[in-house]
């Protein structure tokens, strides 16, 4: 078995820890563009967390030799299992903490797809004079209130799926 998702699962892993970083100097920054950078960071973050869970998810299909290319989420692995007769205590984890509405995972997820969400009356112009080509800047976070916020969050996110990896590999191992 490759173990492709093994290794990208990990280099997600260490993307997330670097922009962790990187966005505790930028909280720090006296820079004249810290907001931008902070935003930036955090969307980063939320893009490699993102990134690793799905490796992971697909690293669980790998292990039990599912059609990975099939995989793009908890309910895609679910649907694999189902079609193949396995059974999978991971799937059952994962099932749970996406369901759970205050779980970690599924803050995550919320958190990603807000980074997405732009409405369609925001890209309309405001005005018929204006023009669609133009580039206005919205700002996610306007006051900044949620920088220290969001670190801490982030933080614990990366955690709790790093503790979640651990377990569930070494339970992996020894089937």
């Amino acid at each position: 078995m490759s173990e492709i998702y093994v290794a990208r699962t990990n280099q997600k892993l260490g993307f997330v820890r670097l922009h962790l970083d990187a966005l505790v100097r930028a909280q720090d920054s006296t820079a004249w563009n810290k907001h931008g950078i902070i935003e930036s960071y955090n969307e980063s973050v939320l893009f490699h967390l993102k990134g690793a869970v799905h490796a992971f998810i697909r690293e669980i299909g790998e292990r039990y030799r599912l059609d990975v290319s099939a995989i793009d989420g908890v309910a895609d692995l679910q649907a694999q299992f189902e079609s193949t007769g396995q059974e999978s205590p991971e799937l059952n984890e994962m099932e749970q903490l996406a369901a759970s509405p205050g779980s970690w995972l599924a803050r995550l997820e919320r958190a990603y797809l807000a980074c997405w969400s732009a409405s369609a009356e925001r890209s309309k112009p405001a005005d018929a004079r204006q023009s669609l080509s133009e580039i206005h800047i919205v700002q996610v976070n306007p006051d900044h209130a949620e920088d220290g916020v969001l670190l801490t969050e982030f933080q614990q996110w990366y955690s709790e799926l790093n503790a979640l990896i651990d377990r569930q590999r070494s339970a992996m191992l020894e089937w």
